[in-house]
């Protein structure tokens, strides 16, 4: 069984782009589509904790009730918010990958190159069309 979990979301493109990015070192991680199958309390606190925010800091305003519950006030306990996660997950940002090197949202997609213990196989695009790693497996930089 793999060390490397995503907590993916299937319906978006920076979730597919860290999955692929993934399997692109060799490693099949166990995929949670944390939509179908959401973490418990303590999964999403043990998350929070690991990736070292708050949750506000992992709330996802964009296609979810987030303006339609108030989240956007500032008076939410973390508790609160995370009741709030809890019963609509679409409410958690993604995509959440857990790797020996740590935990992380990876958004952009490339910050999960930093997390995964083995290197990128080959050449890698994003679904964009935007080259991530090169043909002998490198990090393409960025101006």
């Amino acid at each position: 069984m793999s060390d490397t979990t995503i907590y993916h979301n299937p319906a978006c493109g920076t979730s597919r782009n860290v999955l692929a990015l993934i399997r692109n070192t060799g490693e099949e991680p166990q995929v949670i589509e944390y939509l179908k199958t959401p973490p418990d309390r303590a999964t999403l606190q043990r998350l929070i904790a690991a990736m070292g925010i708050t949750p506000r800091e992992l709330l996802r305003e964009k296609g979810t009730p987030y303006a339609e519950l108030g989240l956007d006030q500032p008076g939410w306990t973390d508790a609160q918010l995370i009741d709030h996660m809890l019963q609509h997950p679409i409410l958690i940002n993604r995509p959440i990958v857990v790797t020996p090197l740590g935990t992380r949202l990876c958004r952009p997609s490339e910050a999960v190159l930093d997390l995964l213990p083995r290197p990128q196989q080959g050449a890698f695009a994003k679904e964009d069309g935007e080259a991530v790693i090169d043909a002998k497996g490198q990090r393409i930089a960025r101006p």
